[in-house]
């Protein structure tokens, strides 16, 4: 298949090079400002696809046909990156974000006919223009169909999960993200320092309150076993953002869970007082 990364980012980079790796099609879609800075060479550090380097061609924007279009932006540049991808250029082809949050597939609906939800577990972070370092020892993408797609990620080295649930699939990931990121960044400390916390503990109950009232069924004895196992030196993507100077994912992070809260009655006071750390963190 021919794919198009839009957001060539930790993720992005990350699932292009493995695909190229694995003999596949793949242009990244960048910004001017980067498309200047990257030399058309990618090198990857992860602790599980292994080092290698690959060729991966990039433009500043679709400029070809493509089968799949993946978008794994920050929530936060989503707006301004679908400018490099125009509905008429994608046409039919699959559409697959590996964004956070849970209210981007239905922004994308509206402007692409074939998206299917999808969600990514990695710890991933481009730290040059053309370096890419992956060190969680997991990297798993959920599905919510595209098996052709999942067959060809399986092929590159990567651990696909079909789920028929996208409600499920989104708030999954949303119900283990959110409070670790919004209390890493708000409290500054890694997950150790955080772990025991009372506003952390809240957050975890309203995640998973909310997401069932949303209708996901969520496993809420999974979740607590994965969380059991963070390590206490971990810090969250939202941390490194705001610690960078960069605009944390508050809006796709915890705006489900607050809006939800709203929605079905449900007291969201924990997840309020950490965002709350966080603008005041993120404003300074």
């Amino acid at each position: 298949m021919r794919h198009a990364i839009l957001g060539a980012g930790g993720v992005g980079g990350l699932v292009g090079a493995a695909l190229v790796r694995a003999g596949h099609d793949v242009v990244l879609l960048m910004r001017p400002e980067t498309l200047e800075r990257y030399g058309g060479r990618l090198s990857v550090e992860s602790a599980v696809l292994g080092d290698f380097a690959v060729d991966v061609p990039a433009a500043p924007e679709l400029d070809r046909d493509v089968d799949v279009l993946w978008v794994t932006p920050k929530a936060t540049q989503l707006d301004a990156s679908l400018a490099l991808a125009p509905s008429e250029r994608v046409g039919d082809a699959v559409v697959i974000p590996l964004l956070n949050g849970v209210d981007h597939v239905a922004l994308l609906r509206e402007r692409y006919p074939n998206v299917v939800a999808a969600a990514i577990r990695v710890e991933s972070e481009r730290v040059a223009p053309d370096r890419i370092r992956q060190a969680s020892p997991f990297l798993i993408v959920d599905l919510a169909g595209a098996e052709a797609v999942g067959a060809e990620l399986e092929a590159a080295g990567i651990t696909v999960r079909r789920r028929d649930d996208e409600r499920t699939l989104l708030w999954d990931k949303l119900a283990v993200l959110a409070p670790i990121a919004l209390a890493t960044t708000g409290l500054d400390s890694s997950y150790g320092g955080v772990r025991a916390d009372e506003r952390y503990l809240r957050c975890q109950d309203e995640a998973i309150a909310v997401a069932r009232a949303d209708g996901a069924t969520i496993d809420e004895r999974a979740i607590r076993t994965m969380l059991t196992k963070v390590p206490d030196e971990m810090r969250s993507s939202m941390q490194k953002d705001v610690d960078a100077g960069r605009p944390p994912e508050l809006d796709a992070i915890a705006g489900p869970i607050l809006r939800g809260g709203e929605r079905h009655g449900i007291p969201v006071t924990g997840t309020g007082e950490l965002v709350r750390l966080v603008e005041a963190r993120s404003a300074t």
